[in-house]
């Protein structure tokens, strides 16, 4: 079982689900591909706050990850590992072309020893980052470029993946887990595979210090504050119903007008 029983001694650890992380390597192996990472708290290059509820989580160091994965290579998993900066873990790989180690995400099933390529030239394997033309149509892929000179964005989190549902001698057509179907250039690179750690959703917080831990400061409910501080705010008692949802700003934040995205690669929302 994938996941940890937890024994009940404090109220916070009663409904506690956590992850088992006995297979995956607690040093890092790759010490060249760790930078520092300094906490912005939610704040621009100007020091304004642009994300709010950030701050106050535990120190973090950075891992250089290969999202691209264009260049034909030939390299064997040399470790899998925790990534404190995502929900995925990652692999070390051992390239035997260049002699270097780099990152990659792991996908499910991908274990110690396999031998993963990257290029033209790869298989449609676990783990393999091919182009699209390459890849057998009804496929499950992650790490998937929206346009040819672009790092893979789509399908990155833990236990995601993209299909490939069809395929033409310019373009490709996926669907995301969303529902979602968009097109794509043949020559984008996607990977193979299902990204790791797919029972990361059943997971639970525990308490509030976790989300602490975590980079997640409290919220404060809008009806809460004065009329000065949130459109909700203010009246006398309780007055939460009776006027439309806003955000902070003014704008409809349930069931309000979107506009329709104007990428026309995209066919269904």
């Amino acid at each position: 079982m994938k996941l940890k029983k937890i024994n009940p001694t404090t109220s916070s650890q009663r409904n506690l689900i956590r992850i088992k992380n006995t297979g995956l390597n607690k040093t890092s192996l790759i010490k060249s591909k760790i930078t520092g990472l300094k906490n912005s708290s939610g704040r621009n290059n100007v020091g304004k706050i642009t994300a709010f509820h950030r701050g106050g989580c535990h120190k973090q160091k950075y891992r250089e990850i290969d999202f691209h994965r264009k260049k034909d290579s030939i390299g064997i998993v040399a470790s899998i590992e925790y990534d404190p900066n995502r929900n995925a873990n990652i692999a070390s790989i051992y390239s035997f072309v260049t002699s270097e180690y780099f990152y990659i995400l792991a996908p499910k099933n991908l274990s110690v020893g396999d031998i993963v390529k990257s290029g033209s030239n790869g298989e449609p394997k676990i783990g393999h980052s091919l182009p699209i033309s390459k890849i057998p149509v009804g496929s499950f892929i992650h790490n998937v470029s929206v346009k040819t000179n672009k790092k893979g964005q789509i399908a990155r989190a833990a236990g995601t993946f993209c299909q490939l549902i069809e395929k033409t001698s310019k373009q490709g057509r996926i669907r995301l887990s969303s529902g979602e179907q968009r097109f794509l250039s043949i020559n984008c690179f996607a990977t193979i595979g299902i990204v790791s750690n797919d029972f990361f959703f059943l997971t639970t917080v525990g308490k509030a210090g976790r989300s602490r831990w975590l980079n997640r400061r409290p919220k404060v409910r809008g009806v809460a504050m004065n009329p000065i501080d949130h459109p909700h705010g203010g009246g006398e008692g309780k007055t939460s119903g009776g006027r439309t949802s806003v955000s902070p700003w003014g704008k409809p934040a349930k069931g309000g007008k979107t506009s329709r995205s104007r990428n026309k690669l995209i066919i269904t929302k």
